[in-house]
């Protein structure tokens, strides 16, 4: 079977759990080693054993690090341990793929947001991605093959109630991301993929009156219909309750290696569907 990123390295923020470790897999089942990064010590021996699973499954490279990719010298760790623990002595140290998945959402009504949460929202999703990408960049490919690969959210173009910072976040990532794909031309294409709802705890863990609010829709998304005889009884069950399907980790991941691929040279600056028809955007 053929591996398209057979020898490259990624690295992957918030690459422990959730999207970022379907991203993980898919990547390294198409031959690239990684560094993950986790933000906090709780998450190490997860890590790790995800890693040696990643590596056994796939005959990759891949090991974990903690750092806060919100500050300046996480950002700066993050690159100094993928060299340390990469670099070869007879080649150039190269990372050609990056995706800065890492984020938080906390949302509130308007009345109700706090400065603290702005700051730390944007520091996370906004400022976070722009430290990574400042520390990668020196390490890129000169030959237009490197991939980076920002996660955003329907929820910068929904206007969904509740996200008035998160979506705030999820916008200033597009916006960056469209610069990039012009600063970095000769070495990176540089995309945001979008995803809507997606199965795991940090969709289960929104209120009861954001989930109410959201399930319209759901229930006009086309790719979100539950599929007797194709989805599980549990995702059918479920689908009763909250409108339709949440989307697969997996299914998210396909479209983020789908771009750090070769195929997909001739796509930048771009946000690419991945929401199921959630959002369509011109």
């Amino acid at each position: 079977m053929s591996r398209p990123l057979e020898g490259k390295f990624g690295i992957i923020t918030g690459g422990s759990r959730g999207i970022g470790a379907a991203i993980a897999s898919n990547l390294a089942s198409k031959g690239c080693n990684l560094v993950l990064n986790h933000a906090s010590a709780s998450s190490a021996a997860l890590t790790a054993t995800f890693c040696a699973e990643l590596a056994s499954a796939h005959g990759i490279r891949a090991v974990g690090v903690q750092a806060d990719v919100g500050t300046a010298e996480g950002a700066s760790a993050i690159v100094a341990f993928a060299r340390e623990s990469f670099a070869s002595p007879t080649s150039e140290f190269q990372i050609d793929i990056l995706v800065n998945n890492a984020g938080i959402a906390l949302n509130a009504p308007l009345p109700a947001i706090t400065a603290h949460e702005f700051s730390e929202t944007y520091r996370v999703n906004v400022l976070g991605p722009l430290l990574v990408t400042q520390a990668v960049e020196p390490f890129l490919p000169r030959n237009r093959t490197g991939r980076v690969v920002n996660i955003s959210s329907v929820s910068s173009s929904a206007g969904f109630v509740g996200q008035t910072v998160y979506g705030g976040t999820k916008a200033a990532l597009e916006a960056m991301t469209r610069t990039w794909a012009r600063e970095l031309a000769e070495r990176a294409t540089v995309n945001a993929i979008n995803p809507g709802p997606v199965e795991g705890p940090l969709y289960a863990s929104n209120s009861p009156e954001f989930l109410a609010g959201i399930k319209g829709w759901i229930m006009h998304t086309p790719s979100m219909a539950p599929r007797p005889g194709v989805d599980s009884p549990e995702v059918i069950e479920e689908a009763k309750e909250g409108g339709g399907r949440l989307a697969h980790t997996s299914e998210i991941a396909g479209i983020v290696g789908m771009l750090c691929t070769p195929d997909a040279a001739w796509c930048t600056g771009q946000v690419v569907c991945a929401n199921g028809g959630m959002m369509m955007l011109h």
